[in-house]
């Protein structure tokens, strides 16, 4: 008997294929083969929310071949993603492929491995409906939402805008950040810090004071302060008390698809897409030298923490090879999942935990390795002991005056041997031995002022967090909606970054004042929860569409009557730049290919030209400065400014060093670990060392 299996991507069938031999052949639907059209609607609003789904016109050849090796297969299996979109593209596959719904083709793997590929194929099941459903009421929902009041956005703000029911809330949280750090008003305080020794060492450690007169320090200025330590001239700092302790420190979870994203983003410096991309490529699997295709990860879109007893054993093995019993728990640990998570699958998690990082690095490309290297290393982590630290606090009195000294010292390094969170970068503050009823000497003593701070702006990683936190979306659809956020120009990145645009603060507002409803993150939340409902068969996904729909075309309908004739203007970024051509200021516009300067005088004056950065470079080619700039779809690269007399452009980038073998300021250039030199002839290239 012949057996076809069909999956979504080439790399993945390649890993599938060679588990499962050469009885079945696996084939790939390039993702998605079907869609609602890009040309109308493509719902029928009036009558149930009938969708009418279009092959897409770039997947005729992919649906031909499909159709072709179908008809000679005895058996068709459909083995997309385990999760609502490789349901439904299951789902359409069996459509287009002549399967009854009800067949039992559909088959699931958690991981790519012999194990993981055995099982799924062992277990086929019929097409869930209810995950299609949920996927379906998700894409009809952003659908609806986006092809009527994108065209909105046209008439009142510009054209080529869009909206979205996900992305638009996503808008508003960034641009609601910014208008809070704008309305910040810092406030000023004060601290009282001291350098002292103890009777047993002359090394000096800091203490801080904490009350007066048993009541909390709050010094709100330079008055109070000195006041403080005028009273504390001549004084006498004796201790009042010494506790000394040990404290647990537990690893954290392995890695949920969001803390992924946020760990990568704040370790290795990953934007979200690029974590997903590698994260996909590592769990449809890589050519590992000595091993072939191998699925190196757990699927890598889950909100679970569960792991399988298998993969734990695996990890205690190694712990205990590598690190010896000690480094082991004392019992299993296991992690709650949060409320409300789907635990269809695993945590990522190493598909072979035996597999290490190194054993594989010289087969993967740099991000596949770092990335694996974090998966890995979080997951081992996750297995180990809890580190142990010997803490100590004193208290100390100063005429009415408390200070606080506190110190650690690493008892058992436990977990963190191997790993810890980005966040846990502190060091051992060892305390000299203190006695109670010690005399201490005090070296020195100042008033410090310090100003409330206004919140930070979203990094990647901490918008991503927030998303989470208000429910907006689900891990799957961070990364495109970050990338659809800032593709639209209504965010851009700012170094690490996310900053409003002119043009995001103008249609959050227009947004907020006519649709209150869909800009509300906690309806937003609530559709979300709504959708997670229908995947479990507890709501019915067409009264949930018309649910939303009947109040959206209403609140729409009065948006139309209430700006009739009316337009929002896109404020102009004002800048230092002055016009070559008439001598008026230069401000920055958004364009469709994002940001550029025209002269403020338009349209008497037309100058427009690219917004560009200095590097600090000087240009291999002819001498002259190197410019940053972009090209047309946003990325970055580096070219010469005396351009196009010099063709000189890389997407390299270039670094303060000089070329050491020219000897003449030549501007060395990074990629990966490397700086070198472009210059012809040349040649020079180093590896950068790790700090």
């Amino acid at each position: 008997m012949s057996k076809l299996v069909i999956v979504e991507s080439p790399s993945k069938a390649k890993t599938v294929q060679k588990y499962l031999g050469p009885d079945f052949e696996v084939a790939a639907s390039m993702g998605h083969i079907r869609d609602l059209p890009k040309s109308k609607l493509g719902v029928d609003v009036e009558h149930g929310f009938e969708p009418v789904y279009v092959p897409m016109k770039d997947k005729e050849q992919v649906i031909e071949n499909l159709k072709k090796a179908a008809a000679k297969a005895d058996t068709v299996y459909l083995a997309g993603d385990p999760d609502r979109e490789g349901e439904a593209i299951s789902w359409h596959l069996a459509y287009l492929l002549g399967i009854p719904e009800n067949a039992p083709v559909r088959v699931t793997f958690n991981e790519i491995t012999k194990t993981g590929v055995q099982n799924g194929m062992s277990n086929p099941r019929a097409i869930d409906m209810d995950l299609v459903n949920a996927q379906q009421a998700r894409r009809i929902l952003d659908r609806i939402v986006g092809y009527k009041l994108s065209p909105f956005l046209w008439k009142k703000v510009r054209r080529n805008l869009s909206a979205g029911r996900v992305q638009s809330v996503a808008v508003k949280m960034i641009v609601d950040r910014e208008k809070q750090i704008n309305a910040f008003k810092p406030e000023e305080y004060w601290s009282v810090e001291t350098k002292m020794t103890a009777p047993s060492s002359k090394k000096q450690f800091d203490a801080a004071l904490t009350a007066v007169d048993g009541k909390k320090a709050e010094l709100h200025n330079k008055e109070e302060t000195d006041a403080v330590l005028k009273r504390l001239e001549g004084a006498e700092y004796k201790v009042t008390s010494v506790k000394k302790s040990v404290r647990r420190k537990s690893p954290a979870p392995p890695f949920t698809t969001s803390t992924m994203q946020q760990e990568a983003s704040k370790k290795l410096g990953f934007q979200t897409a690029k974590t997903m991309r590698a994260a996909q490529q590592l769990y449809e699997g890589v050519d590992v030298e000595g091993m072939g295709a191998v699925g190196l990860i757990t699927y890598m879109r889950t909100d679970s923490l569960r792991i399988s007893d298998e993969a734990r054993n695996a990890a205690y093995k190694y712990i205990e090879d590598e690190y010896g019993k000690n480094y082991l728990p004392p019992s299993p640990k296991v992690y709650k999942t949060k409320a409300g998570a789907q635990d269809a699958h695993e945590a990522i998690r190493p598909s072979t935990p035996s597999i290490t990082p190194e054993r594989v690095k010289s087969s993967l490309t740099p991000e596949q390795y770092k990335l694996y290297k974090l998966i890995w290393e979080r997951f081992i982590a996750s297995q180990m002991a809890n580190a142990l630290m010997d803490t100590v606090s004193v208290d100390i009195e100063a005429n009415g005056c408390t200070f606080k000294a506190s110190g650690f010292s690493v008892k058992f390094d436990g977990f963190t041997v191997l790993y810890e969170e980005s966040k846990d970068d502190e060091e051992n503050k060892v305390l000299p031995v203190i006695n109670e009823g010690d005399v201490l000497k005090l070296k020195n003593i100042e008033g410090k002022q310090h100003f409330t701070q206004p919140p930070a702006r979203y990094t990647e990683g901490s918008f991503i967090k927030a998303l989470e936190e208000n429910g907006i979306g689900r891990p799957s659809t961070y990364a495109p909606t970050i990338s659809t956020i800032i593709n639209k120009l209504y965010v851009e990145r700012d170094g690490k970054q996310l900053k409003p645009t002119g043009l995001g603060e103008v249609t959050t507002e227009l947004l907020k004042d006519h649709f209150k409803q869909i800009m509300d993150t906690k309806f937003t939340a609530s559709m979300e929860s709504s959708l997670d409902k229908i995947e479990l068969g507890e709501q019915d996904w067409v009264q949930t569409l018309e649910s939303f729909y009947t109040g959206f075309a209403q609140t729409l309908e009065k948006a139309e009557e209430s700006m009739d004739g009316k337009r929002i203007k896109v404020p102009d970024e004002e800048t230092d730049e002055v016009c070559e051509v008439c001598g008026k200021p230069m401000v920055i516009k958004l364009g469709r290919f994002g940001r550029f300067l025209a002269c403020s005088g338009f349209p008497e004056c037309t100058n427009t030209k690219k917004i560009v950065k200095p590097t600090g470079g000087i240009c291999p080619l002819c001498g002259k400065k190197i410019l940053q700039k972009k090209s047309k779809k946003g990325k970055k690269y580096f070219g010469c400014e005396d351009n196009p007399n010099c063709s000189f452009m890389t997407w390299d980038t270039p670094v303060s060093d000089k070329c050491p073998k020219c000897n003449d300021g030549t501007t060395l250039f990074k990629k990966g670990g490397k700086m070198f030199c472009l210059k012809e002839g040349c040649g020079y290239e180093i590896v950068i060392k790790k700090k």
